[in-house]
């Protein structure tokens, strides 16, 4: 560890040490679990950790309730993912004379783990202009619109996405 890295370090300690249980039950009452509160908590403190700049955080709280609540929003999409790929996949099932093996089936759903990750490892809005086009089906008007930029931003947040997955993908 960097000498410069200690002062960073002790002030994530101190946002930790006087917000988290505060976040966590802010999650619980949001999610009605424990488990997934606790999961989220940690990843919004990680991503607080990848922001490398809390020294200037006024209102920690709330960035890390907005934090959060994007953590959600991607945890509800990716449950989407999952839950329309296991309907489809329950529907070939009964339409199909043979059916994917029990590995074909991990092997799906790691996949969808991996592209998952992938996305996540974008900039928040190339991600929520991906989703909200490829996921939702949103014009890039209506994204421009919810996302408060022009339509040719959006038009280089989803090539930014695109090649970002490429990347990701092939290496």
């Amino acid at each position: 560890m960097a000498v410069a890295d200690i002062p960073f370090l002790q002030q994530v300690h101190h946002l930790y040490a006087d917000h988290h249980s505060w976040l966590l039950s802010w999650l619980r009452r949001r999610l009605g679990c424990p488990h997934g509160a606790a999961d989220l908590a940690h990843d919004a403190f990680v991503r607080m950790l990848g922001a490398r700049d809390v020294s200037g955080l006024r209102e920690p709280r709330a960035y890390l309730t907005t934090t959060a609540n994007r953590l959600i929003i991607d945890r509800a999409r990716r449950q989407r993912i999952e839950e329309a790929y296991l309907a489809e996949l329950a529907l070939a099932v009964q339409t199909l004379e043979g059916h994917p093996s029990p590995e074909q089936i991990i092997t799906a759903v790691e996949a969808l783990d991996h592209i998952c990750r992938v996305i996540e490892g974008l900039a928040a809005k190339p991600r929520q202009a991906f989703l909200l086009h490829y996921l939702d089906g949103l014009t890039h008007a209506t994204i421009a619109g919810q996302l408060g930029v022009s339509t040719r931003m959006v038009q280089k947040y989803l090539v930014r996405a695109l090649l970002h997955c490429h990347r990701a993908l092939d290496g």
